[in-house]
């Protein structure tokens, strides 16, 4: 069997079907690039990272197949030998590509791609839903009698790995914020090349504790851009946060773990909405749209995000609308694509397939761990012995009431201009000779070291902070997690510190020998307890 690839993107899709034939010894899977596509290099890579056996493809022509699997039908597949499966690249026919094949239709059904010399090439269209097929009927009758609906194997993969979408949140440090996911599809019109500086916009204006931003871009874009390039140019929200998930699975787990998306025009929101997540639409118009595609129904219906600013409003907004019932009308069979796919397979190639049943892989959660800001400007409100605070990147405009920064990972400027200094213990060396601080000893001498600093702190424990303010001295902090419906929640324990910073700075602190202090931090969606008393011998000596 020969899987025909002709981009990344592509790529990921077809190994999504693969698992149709597991535990068959009987299939030999050999993987050939198609010529002629922009896209080429990104999609050598891919196949280099996929560990498969690649024919070059003048050996694939040369060769019969028994099957040929591709999801594009560019690049002259119909040249291949055998029976010829074709399925769609994305989540439907949403878009159309200017000056390519005819216009206003989209490749998978225009009759430009789907027929050589007059005739339908491919043995069968693999198709998510009867819209397609109807689309298919109206622009290429000829192809649409070859068409079968088989459901989505993607979509199934994200459907049958809801149940880790805890484990990939912890992946990716959400906690109990609201992960919100951009997502941008390849071409001019795309999110990123009409708006590339959303990211940063939003990263600056959706508080920190409250919101966590990903970013999910089209295979493509990595191949038009470039990894490296791409992580020059998203350097600034890389370092304010941003999680940018990686093209095969990683975007998937991403989606499953968000709580609600901002999209283009492009299809990934469709797998979104039929997740149940919030979505909003960010899609600024152009030609590429189809009308009356899955994707133009669903923008017509999500909320708008028109500035950055009102991202706040819109994702509220969004949470009010089910788009759920459009997903539908873009996805059917749902559950059994691949069974129903291993039918059609094995049909094609003369063979009785296995009686093992045939499940889609589960997702791996992200590896892609974000490096969240090193200095936080914050902002904060002190009223009695309640404190909020609202922590943004430190290039946030605006009035704030002081920065805060990690020791030694901010920049040297930031730490000798923070108001606040903190930083984690680390792990016990494993070295024989060793050197660390006590939490008293870094404390003491990171104030002498930067004369800007008013507070220093040491986190122990996620529970546990040894504070040294300039006034107040030495105190201890215990932060009670927040316990709901059987859960235990924790805020960053540098959010609290930044709290403790702001009472200290309206109160006096407390007297050797007077009783704790209890504080009540919030820390963006949570509300925790904190509890302030002298340093106690145990926090002092604790070894950074």
């Amino acid at each position: 069997m020969l899987v025909a690839v002709r981009s990344a993107g592509a790529l990921h899709r077809l190994l999504d079907v693969l698992p149709v034939f597991d535990g068959d010894e009987r299939v030999a899977v050999r993987f050939t690039l198609v010529p002629g596509s922009e896209f080429a290099v990104e999609a050598l890579a891919a196949l280099d990272r996929s560990g498969v056996r690649v024919l070059a493809w003048e050996e694939a022509l040369d060769r019969p197949h028994d099957l040929v699997l591709t999801a594009s039908p560019k690049g002259a597949p119909q040249t291949l030998s055998g029976p010829r499966v074709l399925l769609p690249h994305g989540a439907g026919f949403n878009k159309t590509v200017e000056g390519d094949g005819s216009p206003h239709l989209p490749s998978g059904l225009d009759p430009y791609y789907l027929l050589a010399g007059g005739e339908p090439w491919a043995s069968l269209h693999a198709l998510a839903h009867g819209e397609q097929v109807d689309r298919l009927t109206a622009s290429c009758p000829p192809a649409a009698a070859r068409a079968a609906v088989v459901g989505d194997p993607t979509l199934d993969r994200l459907l049958d790995s809801r149940a880790r979408r805890e484990e990939y949140r912890a992946a990716l440090g959400t906690g109990a914020r609201r992960l919100v996911v951009l997502t941008s599809t390849w071409g001019p019109e795309s999110l990123l090349r009409r708006r590339p500086g959303l990211p940063g916009e939003l990263l600056g204006l959706l508080p920190h504790d409250a919101y966590q931003l990903a970013l999910v871009l089209h295979p493509n874009e990595y191949s038009r851009i470039g990894s490296f390039d791409l992580s020059r140019r998203l350097g600034p929200a890389l370092r304010a946060g941003l999680v940018l998930a990686g093209p095969y699975e990683e975007w998937a787990a991403v989606l499953v773990a968000a709580d609600a998306v901002i999209t283009d025009h492009g299809s990934t929101a469709l797998y979104a909405a039929a997740l149940g997540r919030a979505v909003v639409g960010a899609y600024d118009g152009g030609h590429e749209l189809i009308p009356g595609s899955p994707m133009a129904r669903l923008l017509a219906r999500a909320p708008g995000l028109s500035a950055a600013a009102d991202a706040q409003d819109a994702l509220r907004a969004a949470g009010e609308h089910d788009l759920t019932d459009l997903a539908h009308t873009a996805f059917a069979r749902q559950g059994l694509a691949l069974p129903l796919l291993r039918t059609e397979l094995y049909r094609l190639m003369g063979l009785e397939p296995r009686t093992a049943p045939v499940a889609p892989r589960p997702l791996p959660p992200p590896v892609t761990v974000p490096r969240g800001p090193a200095a936080f400007a914050v902002r904060a409100d002190v009223s009695g012995r309640r404190v909020e605070v609202a922590r943004f990147p430190s290039t946030t405009t605006g009035p704030v009431h002081h920065l805060a920064a990690e020791y030694p990972v901010a920049d040297q400027r930031r730490l000798q201009s923070a108001s606040v200094l903190w930083r984690h213990a680390r792990p016990s060396s494993p070295a024989p000779h060793s050197a660390a601080w006590t939490a008293a000893g870094w404390t003491a001498s990171v104030l002498d070291e930067f004369p800007g600093p008013r507070t220093a702190a040491a986190i122990l424990t996620p529970d546990r902070v040894l504070l040294r303010h300039h006034a107040a001295g030495p105190l201890s902090a215990r932060i009670e997690p927040c316990r709901a419906s059987g859960r235990v929640l924790r805020a960053d324990p540098a959010a609290v510190i930044s709290a403790v910073h702001a009472w200290l700075a309206v109160n006096t602190a407390p007297a050797q020998g007077d009783p704790p202090v209890s504080l009540v931090c919030d820390t963006g969606v949570l509300r925790v307890h904190v509890h302030l008393a002298p340093a106690d011998e145990a926090d002092l000596v604790y070894d950074l």
